[in-house]
């Protein structure tokens, strides 16, 4: 089976950011070659719609048969308000809240993100785990890029 790894905005940019290039480049060709199933929200994709035209094509290479599209369930969005009534995160994080809620309830296997200041968080994944918990949800393996990839 293959594991259905939903990445967030913060990977598609960072196939054209210096810094995480390799490791994002890495991640779209394994979603390319179908060794991974590329999980994307209709979120991700709005917030898409204002990034470069380098980054919007990113997405190109992935062909459609290896790409699930979330959308923003009530379960989803119940979640995400709860995240942030329990302040996992701050009122203004809404967006991050609903990654995390779209992944968790559409029980993928990995998010993945370079947003280690409200996702790839040891203490927020916590949060997250424990809301999730409370509402019936599994905890979601957060996770950066490099560390789905193992070693370059």
């Amino acid at each position: 089976m293959v594991d259905r790894i939903h990445a967030d905005t913060s990977v598609i940019g960072g196939c054209e950011d210096d810094e995480f290039r390799v490791p994002s480049r890495r991640l779209l060709d394994a979603f390319v070659r179908g060794d991974l199933r590329l999980v994307l929200s209709e979120l991700t994709l709005r917030e898409l719609e204002t990034a470069p035209a380098v980054v919007r094509e990113v997405l190109r290479a992935v062909p459609d048969g290896h790409v699930e599209l979330l959308r923003l369930t009530a379960p989803a969005a119940e979640l995400a308000q709860r995240y942030l009534a329990e302040r996992v995160l701050g009122p203004g994080m809404l967006a991050d809240a609903e990654h995390i809620a779209m992944a968790s309830v559409a029980r993928v296997d990995v998010l993945v993100s370079w947003n280690f200041r409200h996702i790839v968080n040891l203490q927020r994944i916590h949060g997250y785990h424990d809301v999730n918990r409370r509402m019936g949800y599994p905890a979601v393996d957060i996770r950066s890029p490099r560390e789905v990839l193992g070693d370059e």
